[in-house]
C-alpha cells in the first residue's frame, strides 16, 4: 500500500488507489514498507498514532486532520512533509468559542446550577453586545470565529504571529489586554506560545475580563491562571486545559468563575465530511504529483 488513510469513507472514494485504512481502532498494519503518504488517526492525543512513522521507510508525507499538530513533531524525520487539518475544525471550534465565551457572559452555568437546586436565581449579567473581544491567534479559526461573533455587536481585535492590514503583531498583546473585555486563545502551540498566558500576561487583563481557550492547554499557565481565579479577578471558560484530562482532584474544577468543556472544540457533526473531502484531496494532489494544501513543515 501506498496511503494509509483514518477515514473509511475517503477509502472508497480513493478506490482506484492502492489505499489502506486504519482509523486507530484496529492494529496497525504488519506491512508498511510501502507506505508513502500517512493520515495519522484522529482523536485523544495518542503517541501510538504517530509511532508507525518510523516503519514507514519510503514515507514522504504526514497528514493530520487536527489544525494542532504539535504532538506529531516529535515523531517527524528530515525529509519528511506534514500537511494539517486546517480547515476541518474551523466552524465547529468556532461555535465552540462563541458558546463558551455567550455562557460565561450571560452567567449559564450559575443558573443550570441554580436550577439543578430548584432556585430561581435570577441576576444581571455583563453580556456581549458592545465588548471588546481581542482573538489572540487569527489564522482559519480566528477568522471562523470573528465571523460568527459579527452579528453580536462586539468590536474585534486580532493578533497573529504575522502582522498584516487589521492584524496586529503578538508584540502588541500587552498594549491590548488592559482594553479587551474578552480574550480569545485560538493560536497553535508552538515554542514561542507555549506559556504565553503566564502571570504578566493575566496580570495585563482588566479586572473581570474573561480568557476563553479553544487552543491548547500548555498555552496557558495553569497556576497563574488559578491565582487570578481564586482571587475573583477574571473568569474563564477552557475547552483545553493542562494537564488534560484534567483530573477529577484538579483545582480548576472547583475554582471560582471557571466554565469548562472537555476538549469537544472540533466534536461535531461537521468533521467526518470535512475530514473527508480534505484527505482525498491531499491523496490525489500527491498522486498526481500536485502541491499539497495545508503544508506546515517541508522537507
Amino acid at each position: 500500500m501506498r496511503y494509509l488513510i483514518s477515514h473509511p469513507d475517503a477509502l472508497t472514494e480513493l478506490g482506484d488507489l492502492d489505499v489502506a485504512l486504519y482509523d486507530g481502532t484496529q492494529p496497525v498494519p504488519e506491512d508498511l514498507d510501502d507506505v508513502e503518504f500517512y493520515a495519522v488517526p484522529y482523536g485523544v492525543i495518542d503517541p501510538r498514532f504517530c509511532e508507525p512513522i518510523a516503519r514507514m521507510p519510503r514515507l514522504k508525507v504526514v497528514q493530520t486532520v487536527t489544525a494542532g499538530y504539535d504532538h506529531v513533531l516529535p515523531y517527524l524525520r528530515p525529509g519528511l512533509t506534514l500537511a494539517n487539518g486546517r480547515g476541518v475544525h474551523d466552524a465547529a471550534t468556532a461555535e465552540l468559542a462563541v458558546a463558551l465565551t455567550l455562557a460565561a457572559r450571560r452567567r449559564l452555568p450559575d443558573f443550570v446550577r441554580a436550577g439543578g437546586e430548584g432556585r430561581w436565581a435570577s441576576g444581571w449579567s455583563t453580556g456581549l453586545a458592545d465588548a471588546r473581544v481581542l482573538i489572540v491567534g487569527y489564522g482559519s479559526i480566528g477568522a471562523a470565529i470573528e465571523r460568527r461573533l459579527a452579528g453580536f455587536e462586539v468590536d474585534v481585535s486580532r493578533v497573529a504571529r504575522s502582522a498584516r492590514p487589521g492584524v496586529r503583531p503578538v508584540s502588541d498583546i500587552p498594549e491590548l489586554l488592559p482594553r479587551a473585555d474578552v480574550v480569545i486563545l485560538a493560536t497553535p502551540l508552538t515554542p514561542e506560545t507555549g506559556g504565553l498566558v503566564n502571570k504578566d500576561f493575566l496580570a495585563r487583563m482588566a479586572d473581570g475580563a474573561l480568557l476563553v481557550n479553544v487552543s491548547r492547554g500548555r498555552v496557558v499557565d495553569t497556576e497563574a491562571l488559578l491565582a487570578e481565579l481564586s482571587a475573583g479577578r477574571l473568569h474563564a471558560a477552557l475547552d483545553v486545559t493542562e494537564p488534560e484530562p484534567l483530573p477529577a482532584d484538579h483545582p480548576l474544577w472547583s475554582a471560582p468563575n471557571v466554565l469548562i468543556s472537555p476538549h469537544v472544540g472540533g466534536l461535531t457533526a461537521a468533521l467526518a465530511p470535512r475530514a473527508r473531502r480534505l484527505l482525498v484531496d491531499q491523496v490525489r494532489r500527491y498522486a498526481a504529483g500536485e502541491p499539497l494544501a495545508n503544508v506546515v513543515v517541508g522537507p
